[in-house]
């Protein structure tokens, strides 16, 4: 046994003592941020849209009276702040015919689409395990780009994306599962930005959210 295995193993013993970080271990990951921390919107977010937030932490987005169609840009849920690298958790929960998107990398937040990726969300259960998937299937990348699987479930259960944005690599997870790896400088995504705010899309349709965790990487 080498010094350094020696120092490392050493190091995992007193971290699983003490909560310390294990010896050896790569520190350039920031912690994980809760973005919905004291059930406020505010403190990391902004809208004009009708995003609310319950004593549970579920984001609720209940179209009004009159709205309709996904173009109306400030009434998605964006952040305060823009990212570069990072791995984002949340869970999102659609009703049938669902329909929404997780954005990243947006350097406009006024046209989104041209300047902006989007992770599509979507009710995609029901088109069946073996269906043709398009990129406006769940985890599909938009645009251009369809998810490898179908492992969404069914209308108003809970998903889990985690989603990971490092250089150029982007993975995608539902539910514990990789359903897209892309190369951000795949042709189909050429002119997007390298980083930028991140958002989700309000397409007028009801959408629930919650449990959104962000760790920047460095």
């Amino acid at each position: 046994m080498t010094w350094r295995t020696l120092t490392i193993v050493l190091g995992v013993f007193i971290a699983a003592a003490t909560g310390a970080p294990v010896v050896g271990e790569d520190q350039s990951a920031a912690e994980q941020v809760d973005l919905l921390e004291g059930n406020k919107l505010d403190s990391h977010w902004t809208t004009k849209g009708n995003w609310t937030i319950d004593e549970h932490g579920v984001v609720t987005l209940a179209p009004r009276p009159g709205e309709k169609g996904w173009s109306r840009f400030d009434a998605y849920l964006w952040s305060n702040k823009t990212y570069d690298d990072f791995v984002i958790d949340f869970d999102y929960r659609v009703q049938p015919h669902g329909n929404s998107g997780f954005y990243f990398n947006v350097g406009d937040m006024s046209n989104p689409v041209a300047k902006g990726i989007e992770v599509q969300i979507y009710e995609s259960h029901e088109k069946g395990p073996d269906a043709k998937l398009t990129d406006h299937d769940s985890g599909g990348i938009i645009p251009g780009i369809p998810p490898t699987k179908n492992v969404a479930k069914p209308a108003g259960e809970w998903n889990h994306f985690q989603i990971t944005v490092q250089g150029e690599k982007l993975t995608v997870k539902l539910n514990d599962q990789v359903v897209n790896e892309v190369n951000l400088k795949d042709p189909k995504l050429a002119g997007r930005p390298d980083q930028g705010y991140i958002g989700f899309q309000d397409h007028a349709l009801p959408l629930a959210l919650r449990n959104i965790r962000i760790r920047e990487l460095k």
